[in-house]
């Protein structure tokens, strides 16, 4: 097979396919009038969490205290334009894990998005264009979103945290469950659990400021897990989870379905309620 040139390792969008769809040209405004379309149908309120550097966007539904919740992480979103061109600002053109927490009848959803999406506003100038392409798993973005989870156990007295991440946003998700005590289980749809696997995939470069989640494999093993993956799904192929599970201790606590049909970023938000009903155990 002939070998392509490499390109960047961002240039490869993981939230979004690499063929871009005519809502893909939508402006700025329009995706944040999507987002709060789908966040009010299901009563979720939208509110902002500063996390330095960042302010971070969320769209929140609380009805119980000290109750576990469910906290999305959206996937990396709108960061290309083109192989080579980045986006000027990455809030994602089809929310793909805000869909799946306007299905999720938990008393307590959580959804946040990336860094800069949505709003684009943070701190002290730091919405830079790295943090949605190669530094977007950076340490510094780690923990800002430990800093958010800690808001967010605190005020809406949280005893639990169950992540689940779409996409890049699993990626996210892996990282902060390998980084805390408190991180009941972990989900992933169509997530990309091992980006450097994911470069040598798709023979781009690797993304050299970013953490990576084998980096955390003995923590994770012992984390209830479980991770849908799109038989359809040319982005994040199975192979990408595959070697996040070799990179695990023999005995881990991880699970896995592959759902035939479904695509990266289609498919999911439909079948989202039934795929909940698979509980993450540690067997």
């Amino acid at each position: 097979m002939t070998r392509r040139p490499k390109i960047t390792a961002s240039a490869l969008l993981i939230g979004t396919a690499l063929s871009l769809s005519a809502c893909s040209t939508a402006t700025l405004s329009g995706r944040q009038d999507l987002a709060q379309d789908i966040a009010s149908s299901a009563g979720l309120h939208k509110q902002t969490i500063a996390a330095s550097p960042f302010m971070l966007a969320a769209f929140i539904k609380t009805g119980q205290i000290n109750a576990p919740a469910h906290i999305y992480i959206e996937g990396d979103g709108l960061a290309w334009l083109s192989r080579t061109q980045p986006s000027l600002n990455p809030t994602p053109t089809d929310p793909v894990a805000l869909r799946l927490a306007a299905r999720d009848k938990a008393p307590n959803v959580i959804y946040l998005a990336r860094p800069c999406q949505y709003s684009g506003t943070t701190t002290g100038g730091a919405c830079q264009m790295k943090y949605w392409t190669g530094s977007r798993y950076a340490p510094e973005v780690i923990a800002a979103y430990n800093t958010a989870l800690n808001q967010i156990k605190s005020r809406y007295q949280i005893n639990d945290i169950h992540l689940i991440g779409f996409s890049g946003g699993a990626t996210l998700a892996a990282l902060l469950a390998g980084s805390r005590d408190d991180v009941t289980s972990l989900r992933s749809v169509a997530g990309n659990l091992d980006h450097h696997e994911h470069s040598r995939v798709h023979n781009v470069s690797m993304l050299g400021n970013s953490l990576n989640p084998p980096q955390y494999a003995a923590k994770l093993s012992g984390i209830a897990q479980y991770h849908f993956i799109g038989g359809d799904d040319k982005i994040v192929p199975k192979s990408i989870y595959d070697s996040y599970s070799a990179a695990l201790p023999a005995q881990n606590c991880t699970g896995y379905k592959i759902i035939p049909g479904v695509k990266h970023d289609k498919g999911w938000a439909d079948i989202w309620p039934d795929l909940l009903r698979i509980p993450p155990r540690c067997h």
